[in-house]
């Protein structure tokens, strides 16, 4: 015969508790839609690749004695990464390159 276990005690979310958790949802969920709008999602998709075959570019050059391209390689995925941490700009339109310097042969 088992023995008899006690029975669990729950604890019952307040109604704030409930409120937070749904605000906390709307929120991840705002971030979600603003990460599939961006421009340059096809880019961010990509980039987990590239990342991975210049890891391993990095390794090889470490291996055969060229830690000077290994490091630059590291270097450039640094700065890989804090570029696609950003939002791109926008571009301008409508403006050409003479317009915004003045023409040498002016």
């Amino acid at each position: 015969m088992k023995p008899m276990t006690a029975k669990r005690s729950y604890t019952r979310r307040t109604d704030e508790q409930r409120i937070a958790e749904l605000q906390a949802k709307i929120e991840e969920l705002k971030v979600k839609a603003r990460e599939v709008s961006r421009p340059d999602l096809e880019v961010l998709r990509h980039a987990p690749k590239l990342h991975a075959k210049l890891r391993a570019f990095a390794q090889v050059a470490n291996d055969h004695g060229r830690a000077d391209v290994a490091n630059s390689t590291l270097a450039f995925l640094a700065g890989l990464d804090r570029m696609l941490a950003t939002l791109p700009e926008p571009t301008r339109r409508g403006q050409r390159a003479s317009d915004e310097s003045p023409s040498k042969y002016a």
